[in-house]
């Protein structure tokens, strides 16, 4: 695999630049060329921290600027990546532009005092690492994954006199931001309602289903803006539902692994939602979640063969 080596000014244009790559073997190298336009336009996403896509000349081969690693995706099938924190330094000093990378602030209780860190990709997934393995009550090793996911019950009355603990909420919110993603885009949002009248008037946007009046509730809303590939509206919309689904569905099996319950919401007037939660995305379910009232054991589930479908 060829790793990110430099960016250097092109042999054929002096408004341009090369950006290489090495390979194993000395003489191995890939270069991509950008001209003055898609350099600069390469330079503005980068500058302004945003995802985007920078179309090269060939009408073929595209950049597609992403949070934490950039794709070349080029003729022939051909794909190099780079860290987007890496070109971003590297390029950005290559053209002489000022910038100051934005602190990501960290506050989970069990972190004291509260930390700032620079946008550097490998210290961001090493601190999510370390708020989704904290050693306290309700953690959930690897050797354990299966029974959370075998345990895990949907539950409609829960306790209402006992609050999540926010570092649990931390932890939930946390998964969600690990689930994976179409190009790692994200097109989700979360809407963490707090607000008990709020959460009220979701039960009638929710066909009147009382438990969406939870300890927690979380509104997953797709996001397609966000999906910054080159397909129709409709397949980014496609892929926004599907990333939103998947956060939701690590969220509740976070719930369980902390000791929770949850119930998945998906029969909800969508506009009402949106006006209830003064949002113009469109909301793809809601979880509610917390302390059950009574622990529930698992529901038998039909039998491998009779789920699964093999072609040979």
């Amino acid at each position: 695999m060829a790793e990110f080596s430099k960016i250097e000014p092109s042999y054929i244009s002096k408004d341009g630049c090369r950006i290489v790559w090495q390979g194993v073997d000395e003489d191995d190298q890939h270069a991509v060329i950008l001209n003055k336009d898609e350099l600069e336009g390469l330079t503005e996403l980068l500058s302004k921290e945003t995802t985007g896509t920078v179309e090269l000349e060939d009408e073929i081969s595209e950049i597609m600027v992403n949070t934490d690693t950039t794709q070349f995706l080029l003729k022939e099938n051909k794909i190099l990546e780079i860290k987007t924190s890496s070109l971003r330094k590297k390029l950005l000093e290559f053209r002489n532009v000022p910038h100051e990378p934005k602190p990501v602030k960290i506050y989970p209780k069990e972190f004291f005092p509260s930390i700032e860190i620079e946008d550097d990709n490998e210290e961001k997934q090493d601190l999510l690492h370390a708020v989704l393995s904290l050693k306290n009550q309700g953690k959930v090793s690897e050797d354990q994954l299966f029974r959370v996911m075998a345990t895990r019950r949907s539950t409609r009355n829960f306790d209402m006199t006992r609050l999540v603990e926010q570092w649990k909420v931390d932890k939930i919110l946390a998964a969600a931001d690990t689930a994976p993603t179409a190009g790692n885009f994200q097109g989700f949002e979360v809407v963490y309602v707090k607000n008990n009248e709020i959460k009220k008037r979701l039960i009638e946007a929710a066909n009147n289903q009382p438990y969406v009046n939870a300890p927690v509730v979380l509104v997953f809303c797709m996001d397609p803006s966000r999906v910054k590939m080159n397909f129709p509206p409709d397949t980014l919309a496609k892929f926004s539902l599907q990333d939103a689904t998947l956060a939701a569905a690590y969220s509740q099996l976070a719930a369980s692994a902390l000791g929770l319950s949850s119930i998945w919401i998906g029969m909800i007037d969508e506009e009402k939602v949106k006006q209830i939660i003064e949002s113009d995305l469109k909301p793809s379910s809601i979880l509610c979640i917390g302390y059950p009232q009574k622990k529930r054991p698992p529901k038998s589930r039909r039998k491998l063969k009779e789920l699964i479908r093999v072609i040979e």
